[in-house]
């Protein structure tokens, strides 16, 4: 039993970290890959063509650009989060502790401030055939409490990052079709730490300082079609497939009190979720486009987590009955002149988190994101993009209990209960060179 609980703090957390964000898209899934996208709300992610950014929002888009181009940006993100009514208790009859009050602060603004960088290179082959190379973040997060968290024994900082590398090859039929595809080179990294109540002796606890490190290498795949009927409509499909990753990694676990010092290994089953994409684009007229886009992410595939250990076949197994989640987005861009381009867009995005599972690692819900950017243009190769979202949340609940044990001591039940509110803005700012 004395490894138990660091393993399943890993693979909670992480886990976790894979599936759900606070400052991103639904889940933990990021959407910070094109700036110039950004400022409409991504509404037009697989049906409008504006630079090499369309290697990610959709690979048959490569052909519908003239020239070869580079498109390199990122989005600052600023997260705040206030949290109210927090209580967190500790019981282990064992020891005669019962709902024990644990003392800490809840101070919120845990999610520090992130700048996601991307990269895009797109290239015309032929009048038909277009390869385009990517270097993006599909998924990621970091939440770091203070020191003192009254939460602290349910997770109190948790970082996760995966970084995309996807070639990508594009094919135009006519004017008409278009078809593209991509396979992706996914790197996934994770870290938490928590701190693990230990049942030491008659009316005692203390805590076990829990560190975890894991990582891993996988391969997917992506494409998508555009099809335009008339010049004036671009309809785009695009599907990212699941990745599928075994994370292994060490873990380290003191408690100096009682002069304990713990080391093993885990590795953790996790899969990433399949995404389709759906939207289209309408110039109205020769100044103004309009946009819808709806996604659909496959989060049922997170039933549960399972974590295996060298010695322990099954460490734990946790039910966390995630739901498939839609997001909607409409968006307009008003070209003002040759050299401005004005742009703005709503996004609604459902969580797939249940009320019954949120924790403190993941107290989100859905959200709400309104955006407004531009694009100047000085010269014909070079145009500069700059958007502004604001995202906010729904009010949410976190209530959670946890049971740990710890080299054979009597077990400890954790519980901690909170209201969040959740709020970010996004900057972006994103440089297009066309060769």
């Amino acid at each position: 039993m004395h490894n138990k609980f660091n393993k399943l703090t890993w693979a909670v957390a992480v886990a976790a970290a894979a599936f759900a964000s606070q400052a991103n898209a639904g889940g933990y899934q990021i959407n910070e890959q094109s700036v110039s996208g950004q400022g409409y709300g991504h509404a037009g992610r697989s049906s409008n063509v504006n630079d090499a950014s369309i290697v990610f929002g959709n690979p048959a888009g490569m052909s519908f650009l003239d020239r070869a181009q580079v498109t390199a940006g990122g989005t600052y993100l600023n997260v705040n989060s206030r949290i109210r009514n927090a209580e967190a208790t500790r019981s282990a009859p064992g020891v005669g502790v019962i709902d024990q009050s644990v003392a800490g602060s809840s101070d919120g603004d845990m999610v520090p401030g992130t700048f996601i960088p991307f990269a895009f290179y797109a290239q015309p082959i032929n009048e038909r055939l277009s390869f385009g190379f990517g270097v993006y973040a599909p998924f990621g997060s970091k939440t770091d409490y203070e020191d003192g968290f009254i939460g602290r024994n349910l997770g109190n900082y948790t970082e996760l990052t995966v970084v995309s590398a996807q070639p990508t090859l594009s094919y135009r039929f006519n004017d008409q079709w278009s078809v593209g595809a991509g396979v992706t080179y996914n790197r996934v990294d994770g870290e938490l730490q928590r701190q693990v109540p230990v049942a030491v002796g008659p009316g005692t606890t203390i805590e076990a300082d829990s560190r975890v490190e894991g990582d891993d290498e996988a391969w997917g795949y992506n494409i998508g079609v555009i099809f335009q009927p008339v010049p004036e409509t671009t309809f785009g499909l695009t599907y990212r497939s699941k990745v599928d990753y075994t994370l292994t990694g060490d873990f380290r676990a003191t408690a100096d009190a009682v002069g304990i010092e713990v080391t093993d290994n885990a590795s953790l089953d996790l899969t990433t979720p399949e995404t389709i994409n759906f939207s289209v684009t309408q110039q109205m007229t020769d100044n103004l486009k309009l946009m819808a886009g709806a996604s659909w992410t496959r989060w049922s595939r997170f039933e549960r987590i399972l974590i295996e250990g060298e010695n322990i076949p099954e460490i734990t197994r946790e039910e966390q009955d995630y739901s498939n989640a839609w997001a909607y987005a409409l968006g307009g861009e008003y070209q003002l002149n040759p050299q401005l381009a004005l742009r703005a867009g709503v996004t609604l995005d459902f969580t797939p988190t249940s009320d019954q599972y949120r924790s403190a690692r993941i107290p989100s819900d859905d959200r709400r994101i309104f955006s407004i950017g531009a694009g100047w243009s000085p010269t014909e190769d070079l145009t500069l993009d700059f958007a502004y979202s604001y995202l906010t949340e729904r009010s949410t609940q976190v209530d959670q209990i946890r049971s740990d044990g710890f080299q054979g001591t009597p077990p400890v039940t954790s519980t901690y209960t909170a209201d969040y509110k959740n709020e970010a803005h996004g900057f972006g700012a994103q440089l297009t060179y066309r060769f």
